[in-house]
């Protein structure tokens, strides 16, 4: 079958690629950014990739034809705290206009579990996406699921940074909520179950694990999962914007999804009824299997999405093009080289920095600027990395974003994501001479961007020294 997949950079579209591809059909995946499908060549081969933003303009012009499912799974939570259900229904209509254009037969939208009366304005947002999908000239199956659970998913990766870094808990009254957790393995086994089948045709499901269970439960039996001592006081009085800022420093989560999460998380997420997994004969794992699964992926090192490399949590939202290019007037920099022996070893070096590796010299300065940075509204040092060895254009790096990830051209550049008063780019190269090349670029924004460098030139001098020396190693 022809399958257009919507979302293909995200953490679900990410996963489901390679399922498609094992079924021998035919894809094109819809990014907003070609240059960020991180593929590997073999598999870029298979697919055909059409560059489009939902929420721009209609333009038809390379718009594919003759598509027999599409995959719905654009979502703009991370984006905003106000007018992110605004840009779901635009993105909605467009995809239900590119549709019909494309003559899509049926349409696979992961929404969520919308049981409760009293719903949040995320889960408002996404019922209002079903109808106006629903409206399109396609056949709409619509799966509702709750929490998703998996290496890198959002909560997984919250529920791992609260467990991990706090031995006793002081929590908001939301943590009393029941939810049904999924594992990312059983959403994908729906996903692919229902395509083509004329009994799921305008048809919505709800899919869920075996266990309802509180937010509460959900942290202790990770901790009991992962042999952690956790001790949870619940509060009150703390309120959605207090709960918000608690799971913004405490994770790596953004402050505008913490915002949008707090505010999902005190209504119920439940399954109404089970008829999926009859139909397709699908048993879902329990919420511990998938902790358990989940760690057997970060310990092998296979996590193949996460949800902190989407473009969403970036402050520069989806507009990192304008970046790659590095100005050269206006500009303050910092540029050092070093004659490398083992350009092989120094390259492996610069693609394994940030994340728990560190950036070689002065962590604890890096710390705290991140420390400085989390307090200020920025992302902090928190995302980290989701390979310790692999690196594609857009991901995130601890507070950078990467530009251009070129390992055959020997060329890694990032663009700062803190706040800062004016850009920073980072940018390591090595040349045909093997000399490793480090450059710190800034372009600063007024008088503050210039007092900002020169006040910080006495760090960079002990940093970026002491940097390109412990990469230049190559032992």
């Amino acid at each position: 079958m022809k399958i257009l997949l919507t979302g293909a950079n995200g953490y679900v579209g990410r996963r489901l690629l390679p399922e498609l591809l094992n079924q021998g059909h035919e894809i094109i995946c819809a990014v907003r950014d070609a240059s960020r499908i991180g593929l590997a060549p073999e598999t870029a081969s298979l697919i055909t990739i059409w560059e489009v933003d939902f929420l721009d303009e209609i333009n038809f012009n390379n718009c594919p034809k003759d598509i027999d499912i599409a995959y719905f799974l654009i979502h703009s939570m991370s984006s905003s705290t106000e007018s992110f259900d605004v840009m779901e229904v635009k993105t909605a209509e467009n995809f239900n206009l590119y549709s019909k254009h494309m003559n899509v037969k049926q349409v696979i939208y992961l929404s969520g579990i919308v049981n409760d009366p009293n719903l949040s304005k995320h889960m408002l947002s996404r019922n209002n996406v079903e109808k106006i999908l629903s409206s399109g000239k396609h056949h709409l199956t619509v799966l509702k699921a709750g929490i998703i659970v998996g290496s890198g998913s959002s909560s997984f990766e919250i529920i791992r940074d609260l467990c991990e870094k706090l031995p006793i808990m002081v929590t908001p009254r939301w943590v009393l909520t029941k939810t049904q957790p999924i594992a990312i393995r059983d959403v994908m086994k729906f996903l692919i179950g229902v395509q083509n089948r004329t009994d799921c045709f305008d048809e919505a499901f709800d899919i869920g694990g075996p266990n309802v269970i509180t937010y509460k439960q959900m942290l202790q039996l990770y901790a009991k999962t992962r042999g952690i001592k956790l001790a949870i006081v619940t509060l009150p009085f703390m309120t959605p914007k207090l709960s918000s800022y608690w799971l913004y420093f405490v994770t790596s989560t953004s402050y505008k999804l913490a915002m949008n999460l707090v505010d999902s998380m005190k209504v119920e997420v439940i399954c109404k009824d089970n008829r999926l997994q009859k139909m397709l004969d699908i048993k879902p794992i329990s919420y511990v299997e998938a902790i358990l699964l989940a760690f057997q992926k970060i310990e092998q090192n296979l996590v193949i999405s996460s949800w902190k490399d989407s473009l969403t949590t970036s402050r520069f939202g989806t507009n990192l093009k304008n970046y790659i290019q590095i100005p050269k007037f206006g500009c303050l920099k910092d540029s050092k080289k070093i004659k490398i022996s083992n350009p092989s070893q120094v390259l492996d070096n610069i693609w394994s920095i940030g994340g728990v590796k560190g950036w070689y010299y002065g962590n604890w300065m890096w710390q705290t600027r991140g420390m400085i940075d989390k307090l200020f509204g920025g992302v902090g040092l928190r995302r980290g990395r989701t390979s310790p060895t692999n690196l594609d254009n857009g991901d995130s790096l601890d507070f950078w974003r990467v530009l251009l990830a070129d390992r055959e051209n020997k060329r890694l550049l990032l663009f700062a994501e803190m706040r800062l008063p004016g850009e920073a780019w980072l940018e390591f190269r090595i040349d045909e001479d093997n000399y490793l090349h480090q450059i710190a670029t800034f372009r600063p924004k007024g008088i503050f961007g210039r007092l900002y460098w020169y006040s910080m030139l006495p760090f960079h001098f002990f940093i970026f020294n002491g940097m390109i020396k412990r990469i230049a190693q190559s032992e």
